[in-house]
């Protein structure tokens, strides 16, 4: 199955900047089974695809809810959900993905940031229907920033999350080492949110003693990167032997296609993983927030949509 054409059926104002939009399938059918931490791909009017994370809980069948953030940087997408994408309209998507998957565990920690706490609050309803023991750290800027406030507040699992505003007063402001201490080896702490605040979670997280086996994250959006050392190199197609330049402010995507080979993409942001290729020789710089440390020392696959070369040339198995 490719892809899902689905109704939005209520679009709600959740927090400032921060829009929901609950879909069915217009003949009221049972969409796919989805699990805590799935994503789907939503096809943007303008031609855009991006992926959005399931915040309902994952028994239901007869909607999926996502949550937009209205981002100012953003490359389209967010401003067209948020403008162009209304009540009754017919989008389509893929059937839900799952690559942040929920691990059973005797404790779990989900710290979100932001937005981030989509995919996390679907984890929270899954932990709470098996009375699993785990906390639920909400980091935001403000209360009005707060997406499903008052739908956690009024939760089953209320008194296991935990609210942190940065406009708030001192005494309720996230204490990460206090959060973090007391960790045993089969605890398990999922983190989603912005670059930063997953780079300080997980690096307080490693120095408090979680293993990196313990730790599963997923980005929302791409980390910055310093460009400005940033010099060309070569991409060489195994199938054809043909080499292409890719200049130093160029993309390997683009290039390609302009040359007439397409590589599916989706994100463009190095997230999604959708433009995985493998690399047969040379080494990739890795720019991703897709790959674990371990999968990116093997250089044998990279995302070619953000990534680039350290070696002079790269042959791809294209």
């Amino acid at each position: 199955m490719d892809s899902l054409e689905v109704k939005v059926i209520r679009k709600t104002l959740e927090a400032e900047g921060i829009t929901s939009f609950e879909l069915a399938r217009a003949d009221g059918a049972p969409l796919p089974a989805f699990s805590a931490g799935s994503h789907v791909d939503v096809q943007i009017p303008g031609g855009l695809t991006r992926q959005y994370s399931l915040c309902n809980d994952a028994i239901e069948q007869h909607r999926y809810r996502i949550a937009v953030l209205r981002d100012p940087a953003s490359r389209g997408g967010s401003v067209a959900m948020h403008e162009a994408v209304n009540e009754g309209d017919v989008i389509r998507i893929s059937p839900p993905k799952n690559h942040f998957p929920l691990q059973h565990a005797p404790r779990t920690l989900l710290l979100a940031g932001g937005i981030g706490v989509t995919p996390l609050l679907c984890m929270a309803q899954r932990l709470a229907a098996i009375n699993a023991d785990f906390t639920l750290h909400y980091c935001t800027r403000s209360a009005e920033r707060t997406a499903f406030r008052q739908e956690i507040s009024d939760s089953a699992f209320a008194d296991k999350v935990r609210f942190h505003f940065d406009a708030g007063p001192a005494e309720q402001k996230l204490d990460l080492p206090a959060a973090l201490a007391g960790a045993a080896p089969e605890h398990q702490l999922y983190v989603c949110g912005p670059a930063g605040f997953i780079t300080h979670v997980v690096d307080s997280a490693k120095a408090s003693g979680w293993r990196s086996e313990q730790i599963h994250l997923e980005y929302f959006g791409a980390a910055p990167q310093d460009t400005a050392g940033d010099t060309g190199f070569e991409v060489k197609i195994a199938s054809t032997g043909k080499s292409y330049t890719v200049g130093a402010e160029q993309n390997i995507i683009q290039v390609l296609k302009d040359n007439g080979i397409e590589i599916l993409t989706s994100c463009e942001q190095g997230v999604c993983g959708t433009c995985i290729t493998r690399v047969l020789e040379g080494e990739p710089d890795h720019r991703d927030m897709y790959f674990t440390d371990e999968e990116k020392a093997k250089n044998d696959q990279f995302t070619p949509c953000c990534s680039r070369a350290k070696s002079k040339t790269l042959v791809l198995d294209l």
